[in-house]
């Protein structure tokens, strides 16, 4: 015999469920507040102050003479605040609005620089020029020195690569806390400087 699946409808993230429209408000009185009261009291022939606490039916009715949906914007306040608006069109902004301030947050991007105990100068120089151009880019740097097997033993060496290393550099960025064990790894984490 099969068995059926159960479907997850989880509509509590979904945003076309997050505010209840038109019939799903079913309280006596709200309060409608918006920027197109004036030209929804013209379309419908009646004056319509906004702030102004109304009977739900009335304003429902308002909704439907405009052609448009009655919206709980704030369903916690004391009467609950209301919008006539287009439901789809106020959904589509909101998203808009969101992806808008997604694009704009900083993302820290980690580059990260592997040392050994034993690493030489050329290999040293040619990756701190990798490191200060990652800072100079705004990325955060975190260079380790990674202890293989009985390399261990060389974690005075491992510390004082680091400490040479942010010495270096200085002018491109600060680290956030001196070099510190977490494993096999001897590991310091550098922020690039704010640009003046």
């Amino acid at each position: 015999m099969a068995r059926r699946q159960k479907r997850n409808f989880n509509r509590k993230n979904d945003d076309k469920y997050r505010y209840r429209i038109n019939d799903n408000i079913r309280i006596p009185e709200v309060r409608l507040v918006g920027d197109n009261i004036g030209e929804i009291s013209e379309k419908i022939g009646e004056t319509i102050e906004p702030g102004t606490i109304y009977p739900t039916k009335r304003v429902k009715l308002w909704a439907q003479k405009a052609d448009l949906d009655l919206v709980e914007i704030s369903p916690k306040a004391k009467p609950p605040v209301v919008r006539i608006i287009d439901y789809k069109k106020f959904l589509y902004d909101k998203k808009k609005k969101e992806k808008e301030l997604k694009a704009k947050t900083v993302k820290t991007v980690i580059k990260e620089i592997r040392f050994g105990p034993n690493t030489d100068d050329h290999d040293f120089e040619f990756k701190l020029r990798h490191a200060k151009g990652f800072l100079e880019e705004g990325a955060k740097v975190k260079a380790y020195v990674h202890f293989k097997g009985r390399t261990i033993v060389f974690k005075d060496r491992g510390q004082l690569l680091l400490l040479r290393f942010l010495k270096e550099l200085e002018e491109f960025g600060s680290a956030e806390a001196l070099p510190k064990m977490e494993g096999r790894r001897m590991i310091v984490m550098v922020s690039p400087k704010k640009k003046k």
